[in-house]
């Protein structure tokens, strides 16, 4: 029977390094260093390009106050780049999501402003319109056979219509301070600290801790399995970076207002996320459909199963994030969420996701969408007008995909 073996080379792989980044036996210094790059490189370009706005704002966007709004500001889009790179790694997309995000907060700010009902009829409101639109889109693609670009095109139209009727074009504001705080809200002083917040400080020694554990049992199993990796020194280099920025991260925002409670929602999702696509059967076919939709096939996939609930996943996502972005907000407008599922899908491509599927992690899509906020805020402190902020992320984009490309064929080349 056909081997998956794109999906078996994404799973075993922690980055977002393409097809053929795994294989055993080589000893040329040139191509590992490739490798490693391919690995790594996404933190390199993070840190590389948190060192330039911090020179270029005057240390100013590494503040307390406006890493907590980076935080703020941006969690919705890392929310819908979690189930965007899912979709793409399967080989499908999703253009809707910033209608449905506009749809579940428009929603949710009529049952709780409008009608009067308790803030968590609202929230559990959002999600339900998330899950039932995810649900619509699945049945589309996965039961009629029509391609993920179509159908989500269409529910881009349709769902941005049906939040103009539910607001009858209006805005609704404010929800309830509960409510808010979903978005706005911190915890802080739960065990001290002198002119900082102790508790954040040690959330995010303990999230390093993990990290560093994680990558090292991963490390020791490619080994045992024969499979090529990173230098030690690379390696060590690595987690040192990688732990060294989350606590300066942790530090300024223990001097700011705490821990954010959606920095709390984030983190819950990416490591749920994040073992459920590397750990779990669902996980390994969803890779599988990317990398080879024959193959998976041929192995007894269920492909319909799958392509049906990554789409119901990314409604419910949708919904997440329609109920922080309304919650941030503090308020549902008809424009809400415009543009939103552009930023998604940059985050994934920028994060290592490759456009013909198969290939992605959610790791790297955060990463990828990092970069994003990190320049937009740091444009935004500069001054930069908005015709000048589309235009580099535009470019930022384009480059990461041209990168994809010219890496498979290198690895292509070298076989």
């Amino acid at each position: 029977m056909t081997s998956i073996k794109p999906a078996t080379e994404n799973l075993a792989s922690s980055g977002s390094a393409p097809a053929g980044a795994l294989h055993t036996g080589t000893s040329d210094p040139r191509t590992l260093i490739m490798r490693n790059f391919r690995q790594s490189g996404i933190y390199i370009a993070f840190v590389v390009i948190v060192a330039l706005f911090a020179v270029l704002t005057d240390g100013v966007s590494l503040s307390p106050g406006n890493i907590t709004n980076i935080v703020l500001q941006y969690s919705y889009i890392l929310v819908l780049a979690i189930g965007m790179v899912i979709l793409i790694i399967a080989g499908h997309i999703d253009l809707s999501v910033g209608s449905v995000v506009a749809l579940a907060g428009a929603v949710s700010a009529v049952l709780v402003i409008r009608q009067g009902n308790a803030w968590w009829v609202g929230v559990i409101a959002a999600l339900a319109v998330g899950v039932a639109v995810g649900a619509w889109h699945g049945f589309w693609v996965a039961y009629v056979g029509m391609p993920a670009f179509i159908v989500t095109l269409a529910g881009m139209l349709l769902f941005r219509g049906l939040t103009l009727q539910v607001l009858n074009n209006v805005s609704l504001s404010p929800f309830p301070s509960e409510y808010q705080r979903v978005a706005n809200g911190f915890l802080n002083g739960l065990i001290g600290g002198q002119g900082y917040d102790a508790f954040t400080l040690l959330i995010a020694a303990i999230a390093v801790a993990g990290y560093a554990v994680s990558v090292f049992r991963t490390r020791l199993a490619r080994i045992r399995y024969q499979q090529s990796v990173e230098s030690f020194p690379l390696f060590v280099a690595r987690v040192v970076v990688v732990g060294a920025v989350v606590m300066y991260f942790a530090w300024q925002l223990a001097h700011a207002r705490g821990l954010p409670i959606v920095l709390i929602i984030l983190a819950a999702l990416v490591l749920v996320y994040g073992l459920a696509t590397k750990k779990t059967v669902f996980g390994r076919q969803i890779y599988a459909i990317g990398g080879n939709l024959s193959a998976a096939m041929l192995s007894g996939v269920n492909v319909r199963k799958v392509n049906f609930w990554i789409f119901v996943n990314m409604g419910l996502l949708a919904g997440v994030a329609g109920v922080i972005y309304s919650s941030r907000s503090n308020g549902a407008q008809p424009a809400a969420g415009n543009m939103f599922e552009l930023d998604a899908i940059a985050a994934a491509f920028i994060g290592g996701a490759a456009v013909a599927g198969g290939v992605g992690t959610v790791v790297g899509a955060m990463v990828g969408g990092l970069i994003m906020a990190v320049m937009s805020n740091g444009m935004q402190l500069m001054g930069v007008d908005q015709s000048t902020q589309s235009v580099v992320k535009g470019l930022v984009l384009l480059l990461a995909v041209a990168f994809d490309i010219y890496n498979k064929r290198r690895v292509g080349a070298t076989r």
